[in-house]
């Protein structure tokens, strides 16, 4: 296969030019209800090119990988197609590499029969809850080998086990339903799956719980945000809008994401990086052959920097982060995040508790929005505080707020960092994208809630 690409990748009259081969192998079971909804095993085979002409991208996916050569030089045409100015990427060094990948009990050693009777034990413990109206389980893994070879010398083979499973739970009585869920994930290791009966069994008890749970009365509040989602809110409303091809496109976003610009107090750091390890979104090289890196995008309040591929990078004057993803072989690398949280401070829980007299504790997450600079997450729990204490549960809550204004509003941090395994990140058409996402325990004055 190398020199199957190697020889591929000489003599095109293009400014770069790059290959990328996958080989995957996944697993896949899902349950509506109380049924085994699907299951199955696949493999896939095929790759793609990407040609740099003029500044012009040519892009070509095929399953087939036979006459390399030519596919090459149909990207290239496509590229001379659109090219019209100088291309532009920065200048990394050329890598030669095999990367292992991080396996601590490898999902393809386990027999699907067995994956399938723990999440039919997990099931049983769901529906055993009384009110449970419908459940959904899904649990996904995937091993997957990348070889990425470019016209300027490298060439990268690095495989990668990813594990995911998330599971929800609905409960009614009479008009009325709630829900509860559970997101987790790995990279590489299987064996969280089989210590997860008392999670999931406090999953559905919950969502029952939240039929008698009273409304919370909507305004500002004191809020303090578990590691969930704290992490959450920092890759959706602040991570996105690090990414710096949307800063580059969007004329308002470059006026308001100006480096060295203060967003927050000195306790506030966040980061994103692929070198942190272990993690669903790490990695040693992105899909564009870069080494990962850890990235601090607020340190000490200011922003101080962003993420990138190497054409955002050569366009705005910066340093390549790795942050250039394709979800697989199908699509073009763009620039994403891979883990991301706010780092941890000096206080306790009990201590971000102890200063408030009266307000809301919130955890988990399902879901949201963010536009620009404005967002609205919604908590999968939520409980009041009163005089320093955690007390009665309450009904999903929304959070909601200007990002800028809602990172000024953090006035204490944790030191309890936590990383979120069980999301997945869409953007461009490409989801769900492996990534993690985390912080410690946050407070936040002045939160506008609203009921769920």
């Amino acid at each position: 296969m190398r020199d199957l690409i190697t020889e591929a990748l000489k003599g095109h009259d293009a400014d770069y030019v790059e290959i990328r081969i996958e080989d995957g192998e996944a697993t896949r079971l899902q349950y509506r209800g109380r049924e085994l909804e699907d299951i199955g095993r696949t493999t896939s085979l095929g790759g793609n090119v990407r040609a740099l002409v003029k500044g012009g991208w040519g892009f070509i996916s095929f399953n087939d990988l036979s006459e390399l050569k030519k596919k090459v030089e149909k990207a290239v045409r496509q590229a001379r197609l659109v090219g019209r100015e100088e291309s532009k990427l920065a200048p990394v060094e050329p890598v030669m590499d095999i990367v292992p990948p991080e396996v601590k009990k490898d999902p393809s050693g386990v027999p699907l029969a067995q994956k399938k009777g723990i999440l039919d034990e997990y099931n049983d413990l769901i529906w055993s809850t009384p009110k449970i109206q419908t459940s959904t389980i899904a649990y996904a893994d995937r091993h997957k080998k990348v070889i990425f070879a470019s016209s300027e010398g490298s060439y990268i083979e690095q495989t990668k086990v990813d594990v995911m499973a998330r599971f929800n739970a609905v409960a009614r009585d009479g008009n009325d339903v709630q829900q509860s869920s559970l997101s987790l994930g790995s990279n590489g290791d299987y064996g969280f799956m089989e210590k997860l009966h008392s999670r999931v069994g406090e999953m559905a008890k919950r969502a029952v719980e939240l039929l008698s749970a009273p409304q919370l009365k909507g305004g500002e509040h004191t809020v303090i945000c578990d590691p969930v989602l704290a992490g959450v809110f920092a890759h959706e409303a602040f991570g996105h809008l690090s990414e710096s091809d949307f800063v580059y496109e969007n004329e308002r976003m470059r006026e308001i994401m100006v480096l060295g610009r203060r967003f927050g107090g000195k306790h506030l750091n966040i980061v994103d990086g692929a070198a942190v390890p272990g993690l669903r979104g790490s990695y040693k090289y992105d899909d564009e052959g870069v080494p990962g890196s850890k990235t601090y995008l607020i340190k000490e309040g200011i922003l101080t920097g962003r993420l990138h591929s190497r054409e955002t990078a050569a366009k705005m004057g910066e340093a390549p982060t790795g942050n250039a993803r394709a979800l697989d072989y199908n699509f073009q690398p763009i620039v994403r995040m891979t883990n991301t949280y706010i780092e941890p401070g000096e206080a306790s829980f009990e201590e971000l508790l102890s200063e408030i007299k009266e307000g809301v504790y919130v955890k988990n997450w399902y879901g949201g929005m963010t536009s620009m600079e404005m967002f609205t997450f919604s908590a999968g729990e939520a409980y009041m505080i009163r005089n320093g204490r955690i007390a009665e549960l309450l009904r999903p809550v929304v959070l909601s707020g200007n990002l800028f204004t809602t990172l000024e509003n953090i006035d204490a941090i944790g030191n309890d960092l936590e990383m979120n395994e069980g999301g997945g990140c869409g953007k461009g058409g490409q989801m769900p994208l492996p990534v993690s996402n985390g912080s410690p325990h946050i407070r936040i004055r002045k939160c506008l809630l609203g009921g769920g």
